[in-house]
């Protein structure tokens, strides 16, 4: 399946927003943008909130029917891997392999051997837009091998996987962002040409980057440095295609946990300079928007905003440890339930909306109220009632936020 050039991964926690996300699209393409929605939603958050990949599908479905969206969509099975992928294979035409655990692991000597052939050609040759002046001799091939053969392979196996259980058509993205360390320009060119080698179409690849893509909050680190990360990779897929017979569709994959804003000026900027496509998954800050919208809402809605915070903070160990190396929550800057439980639903919007000159702006509260979402889902139907009730300010806030926030600085800048 060929991937369109410019997507986006919308996450919807609870499967309520995906109208209002599509009129962000909407109005994007009416600005002449032609972006693609893609509906993220990760075995993990499917376990912590009691959902399955088929209600995903079957809300994002509906939401294309309410909205009258008319172009394509698709549905991603985010993080998945051989022992995960299963329960997605019937309702997701988009599957993100993520292999990072494997990266550094010690492969089998199949494995091994399998890579080092496919890469083989490429002793001998030098590669300087990639940072390789000197040719690549054997020794620093077989040092990747020992560093990304099992991940390579981890990823072909999926693959397979998937494709001998689904017949249609799938988009097949490869994730290493959440390796410890970034990969090199010349890494994932001889990434990409392993995939090759071993027959994965990749549409997309995630590289890591430098810096922290903490959840909802923005980037931290040099901006700059990331530019220049971040123009590298683009060189590094165009020589990929060119070099292995990779799909022409092959773009860069930025997974950012949300609000990366000031990233979005360099971003734009180099994929129009390069002509790039891109993929941008922005998963957590609809399910925020839900909450402002509560807030604003008053009543019931705020007093619901107001107890899943009590709660978070309450069970802020619980709610941190998956997610513990994307946060950075410094507790003593959490402001005590007791004062939150007075607060206006405009101080609580506030509070937690993202607006870097808000100063009542709160990036600790924030991120801590970015995994909580656990909490609204044992609230179960009152948490839904009170969306629903809240429902023209809860989706005029998803919207707006999609796109003014990140479609527009991003695309349209």
């Amino acid at each position: 399946m060929s991937l369109e050039r410019l997507t986006m991964g919308i996450g919807d926690r609870f499967g309520l927003e995906g109208a209002a996300q599509l009129r962000a699209f909407q109005k994007a393409r009416e600005q002449g943008v032609e972006l693609v929605p893609v509906w993220n939603k990760s075995n993990r958050e499917h376990t912590l909130i009691g959902t399955t990949p088929a209600d995903t599908r079957a809300a994002a479905d509906a939401a294309v029917r309410t909205a009258g969206w008319t172009g394509p969509y698709y549905l991603d099975a985010d993080h998945i891997g051989l022992k995960t992928v299963d329960r997605f294979i019937p309702h997701c035409d988009f599957f993100t392999l993520d292999v990072a655990d494997a990266i550094g692991r010690s492969p089998t000597d199949d494995d091994a051997a399998a890579v080092s052939d496919s890469l083989a050609s490429l002793i001998g040759r030098a590669f300087p837009a990639l940072g390789q002046v000197q040719p690549l001799d054997a020794a620093a091939l077989a040092g990747f091998v020992a560093r990304y053969a099992a991940a390579v392979c981890e990823a072909t196996r999926t693959y397979r996987h998937i494709s001998a259980a689904r017949k249609a058509p799938f988009v097949v993205e490869v994730s290493t962002d959440e390796a410890e360390t970034p990969q090199s320009p010349l890494e994932l060119f001889l990434i990409l040409g392993a995939l090759a080698g071993q027959g994965v179409p990749a549409q997309t690849i995630a590289p890591k980057f430098s810096g922290r893509f903490n959840k909802g909050v923005d980037y931290v680190g040099d901006v700059d440095a990331f530019a220049v990360e971040f123009e590298r990779d683009l060189t590094a897929i165009r020589y990929a295609v060119g070099e292995f017979g990779l799909s022409e569709s092959l773009k860069i994959s930025v997974h950012s946990g949300s609000d990366k804003f000031s990233l979005y000026g360099p971003m734009g900027r180099l994929i129009r300079k390069h002509h790039a496509g891109l993929h941008l998954k922005t998963a957590g800050t609809t399910w925020l928007e839900e909450l402002i919208g509560l807030a604003l809402a008053g009543g019931e809605g705020l007093a619901v905003a107001g107890e899943i915070y009590a709660q978070a903070v309450a069970r802020a160990d619980e709610l941190s440890a998956p997610y513990a190396t994307v946060i950075d929550i410094d507790r003593s800057r959490l402001p005590r339930p007791a004062e939150v439980a007075k607060w206006t639903g405009e101080a609580f919007a506030a509070a937690l909306r993202h607006e870097r000159r808000e100063p009542r702006f709160n990036p600790h509260l924030r991120q801590l109220m970015h995994v909580a979402f656990k909490i609204a889902a044992e609230f179960g139907a009152r948490y839904r009632d009170a969306v629903q009730a809240a429902a023209p300010t809860v989706s005029r806030c998803v919207a707006e936020n999609l796109y003014e926030r990140h479609i527009r600085p991003l695309f349209l800048a």
